[in-house]
């Protein structure tokens, strides 16, 4: 039986067991689900995730490009690595700047 997060995505085909895993663990995730992709995963379990979004500025009546990036926890059971593209779900604080945590892989690299 496999486990539901309540995010429509592919389960990962490893298992692993950590604690602070969505699919494995005792993580339940809540809030924004985020589709962005993975600009450095250098630090252990740790994943800088970046996207592009447009904002309309009313002033001049056309949109300017943004970015944005939080940190997310990478499990062992997904790896997902630098330039791959990756949707991320909220969660509880796992540390001082991590609130996400990477469900799945959405495609290579770019």
């Amino acid at each position: 039986m496999k486990k539901s997060i309540g995010v429509d995505v592919k389960a990962p085909e490893t298992k692993c067991n950590d604690e602070k895993c969505a699919w494995h663990g005792k993580l339940p995730v809540r809030g924004k689900i985020i589709k962005g992709h993975v600009t450095s995963a250098k630090a252990k379990d740790t994943a800088v995730v970046m996207w592009r979004h447009d904002r309309f500025v009313t002033k001049y009546e056309s949109f300017e490009r943004r970015k944005s990036s939080v940190i997310a926890h990478n499990p062992p059971c997904i790896k997902a690595r630098e330039g791959d593209e990756v949707v991320i779900a909220e969660c509880r604080p796992i540390s001082k700047t991590k609130s996400f945590v990477i469900v799945s892989k959405a495609g290579g690299k770019k």
